[in-house]
């Protein structure tokens, strides 16, 4: 994290950098840097991973003809850099350490802003260029990690969450009521859209430069759209080829290493993988993790997107695997417990139960490891969910993702509703969207539909998804790495054809086919079922209580917002939805931004 500012000197601003950095404690537990210069203050707090002893941060270099300084702060990991390191070392350059830390920036001085051309991982990361006078933000192509920016005349404040800019006071957080529809669904969010005025985020795939001239965000990677000419045969195998380098990547690091493992298909294929490569290191076995909840045996009622509990397949694909399986069963109370610290490590309105079971979860992975692989993409990729295969609501023109489900924000007061226009709000984002597809010339019918759902899934509801887990992992010291989001498989697959994705009839067919020779057979016959959610009757009367206090409480930040008759209305149809668990699931969102409202002092203007 850090701030920019042209018109004062930092080096006087300590207090608020170190205030700044602090805020980023638990992202980064072991260790605090900071550096400072006369308009440049950069902080950052380490998640010791690879070289533990080295990899200090802020990493500076000298360079150019007058040893000018350039600055790096970096979160994440660069999969390939010890390539990359020796293709520096042939170039000329020493290393002092053997952390991804200092190849990133000798990759800048080598390469420029090019250097992101280079990178295999997840990254966000800021360099000061001291003989440019110039700052770069960059961020990985798919949005793993997270980078959060505020410019203003003269400068532009920077952090991996908005907590890091919400230290400083030069930024006060305000709410317009044009972004009222992204703030109850963020899965509507643009990329790089933020509900909160002036708050932006690095659009995945982009660099952001900041001079004394301004700021200006531009691309280094999109999807393209080009003909598919490999076979069934040849593209069930480079997909099992691409999958297994990847988890062999993503398993290096200097600290113990786990995987989630629902017993799905797409976390299965990850676990037997990584079981696979550690064993045969003399590593293994692999530690995997699964959640429940207690009183799911009587509480559980399937839905379209959660048919089945994850706990049985689970302990079942552990078993055939042969890893060490933890289950992690919480309770109500826990999860009501917990709710202060995943809102916490939110900063932005929280996602109620599914993010207080993920942090707990996480919490659990912790007292095992320091990196743990999730699943995260391979749906929206391999089409695993069920809009996939709805024709319903494939050929409507609108998000297929939310369906028929109804919408919180059709809830809102008449005179704010007609304002605010949220039904005309979601289809300009989605006409936005569907305008930057990139499209393969000449193709037409069902093949290009999917196309356009594939896109849609990957932006909104993936980048919501990659949100929680990065929030919640890294809110108790742990990395989570997501080898379905390699930028190598998602180009690949984004141009297999969607009869050839859909090959058995089933969903995600490419992975079924690709690796059916070492998963179980449960495994490879069960639906796609989502992260998994309580089902307790205690917890959705206590979030409807809560709800309801707020919806007659005159001084909620939110009073005047919604129609409490219309709340009741929607309340009173009470079925489960493709998108929503229940009525509480789907008005959760009213008691968290009021919870977060209150607790960061945000207005509504």
């Amino acid at each position: 994290m850090g701030w920019i500012d042209f018109t004062r000197d930092l080096r006087q601003e300590t207090a608020t950098l170190h205030r700044m950095t602090g805020t980023m404690a638990l992202r980064g537990p072991d260790a605090e840097g900071m550096w400072t210069g006369p308009h440049t203050a950069l902080g950052h707090r380490r998640l010791s991973i690879i070289d533990l002893e080295g990899g200090v941060q802020p990493a500076v270099a000298a360079h150019g003809p007058y040893g000018e300084p350039v600055v790096l702060v970096y979160s994440g990991e660069i999969y390939n850099f010890r390539e990359l390191r020796a293709t520096l070392a042939a170039r000329g350059h020493r290393f002092e350490t053997r952390s991804d830390t200092e190849v990133v920036l000798r990759s800048y001085i080598e390469w420029g802003a090019a250097c992101v051309e280079h990178f295999n991982g997840m990254f966000a990361f800021a360099v000061w260029d001291a003989t440019r006078e110039e700052l770069l933000l960059a961020r990985d192509r798919i949005g793993i990690k997270p980078l959060y920016y505020h410019a203003y005349p003269g400068g532009v404040l920077f952090a991996s969450e908005p907590k890091g800019i919400l230290a400083n006071p030069l930024f006060t957080p305000v709410v317009e009521e044009e972004s009222l529809p992204i703030l109850f669904n963020a899965r509507l969010a643009l990329p790089g859209e933020t509900p909160l005025r002036g708050l932006r985020e690095v659009r995945p795939g982009h660099l952001v430069r900041f001079s004394r001239g301004g700021g200006h965000e531009f691309p280094y990677w999109r999807l393209v759209g080009r003909e598919h000419r490999d076979d069934l045969k040849t593209t069930v195998g480079t997909v099992r080829e691409l999958l297994e380098d990847i988890v062999d990547r993503q398993l290096v690091a200097d600290v113990p290493r786990s995987a989630m493992l629902s017993g799905g298909l797409d976390s299965t294929i990850m676990s037997a993988l990584a079981n696979r490569s550690l064993t045969k290191a003399g590593e293994g076995p692999l530690n995997t993790f699964s959640v429940e909840f207690v009183g799911d045996e009587d509480d559980f009622r399937p839905t379209e997107l959660r048919p089945e509990r994850d706990g049985p397949y689970a302990r079942l694909a552990a078993r055939h695997l042969g890893t060490d399986h933890h289950d992690i069963v919480l309770e109500t109370g826990e999860l009501l417990d917990a709710l202060p610290a995943a809102r916490r490590a939110r900063d932005l309105p929280s996602l109620g139960q599914f993010d207080t079971s993920m942090y707990l979860l996480f919490k659990a992975i912790r007292e095992h490891s320091t990196v743990a692989l999730s699943g995260e993409a391979a749906d929206e990729i391999f089409g695993g969910y069920p809009w996939f295969h709805d024709e319903r609501l494939i050929w409507r023109d609108r998000f297929p993702w939310i369906g028929d489900a109804p919408r919180l924000a059709d809830c809102f007061a008449p005179d704010l509703h007609r304002r605010v226009r949220p039904a005309e709000a979601e289809n300009d984002r989605y006409l936005t969207l569907r305008s930057e597809i990139p499209r393969l010339p000449g193709e037409e019918g069902m093949n290009a539909r999917m196309r356009e759902v594939m896109y849609f899934s990957l932006k909104g509801p993936l980048a919501y998804l990659l949100d929680r887990k990065d929030r919640m992992s890294m809110a108790v010291g742990l990395e989570v790495r997501v080898p379905y989001c390699d930028h190598r498989l998602i180009e690949y697959v984004w141009n297999v054809p969607w009869e050839m994705k859909n090959a058995d009839g089933r969903w995600k067919s490419l992975l079924r086919l690709a690796f059916a020779d070492i998963l179980p057979q449960a495994t490879l016959d069960r639906p796609k079922s989502g992260y998994p959610g309580t089902h307790d009757p205690a917890y959705d009367a206590e979030v409807m209580r809560s709800i309801d206090k707020i919806l007659s409480d005159p001084d909620s930040p939110l009073h005047g917002v919604f129609d409490p008759q219309r709340v009741e209305n929607l309340v009173q149809t009470g079925a489960a939805t493709m998108t929503w668990l229940n009525a509480s699931h789907l008005l959760l969102p009213i008691l968290e931004v009021d919870a977060w409202m209150r607790e960061y002092g945000v207005t509504l203007a």
